[in-house]
């Protein structure tokens, strides 16, 4: 659980400084927008943020597509169905976090190893994976996600 936060933290710091203020606001921020009405010219609330410069950002790969992101998949499939479990997208997600792994404890494989089994829980397996699962899937993502790390 450690890890997601860690990565969620490092996403979040990421996203704040893509994002950064609309010049001119001299204004402090206020956490509610009740009973404030924006100027026809004012800029648009939200801005675009592509999700592969933040996660390049952190240190993380793109996000997998076509047959990279479906190798990756079926890689898991192969391991055990519960893994992905109908989820390919959370999947992903977690194949992301877990080259993170990678990343944060380099040649250290038993630390690696301890946080993609804590990292990839289902319901059938609440606390996480056994160590020779984990292995594999740790595997997987470096082969399919990640081989540059």
């Amino acid at each position: 659980m450690r890890t997601h936060h860690t990565a969620a933290a490092m996403l979040a710091a990421a996203l704040l400084a893509l994002t950064g203020c609309a010049e001119g606001d001299a204004a402090p921020a206020s956490t509610s927008n009740e009973g404030k009405e924006r100027p026809a010219s004012a800029p648009a609330a939200s801005r675009s943020v592509d999700p592969d410069a933040v996660r390049a950002a952190v240190g993380l790969p793109p996000e997998p597509k076509g047959a990279q992101r479906q190798a990756f998949l079926d890689g898991l499939n192969a391991i055990d169905t519960d893994i992905v479990h109908g989820k390919d997208d959370k999947a992903i997600s977690r194949g992301i976090d877990t080259c993170g792994i990678y990343k944060r404890f380099p040649g250290d494989a038993a630390t690696q190893v301890e946080q993609t089994r804590k990292r990839w829980t289902s319901p059938t397996h609440p606390e996480g994976r056994s160590l020779a699962t984990a292995t594999k899937i740790l595997d997987v993502a470096h082969k399919n996600i990640c081989p540059d790390f």
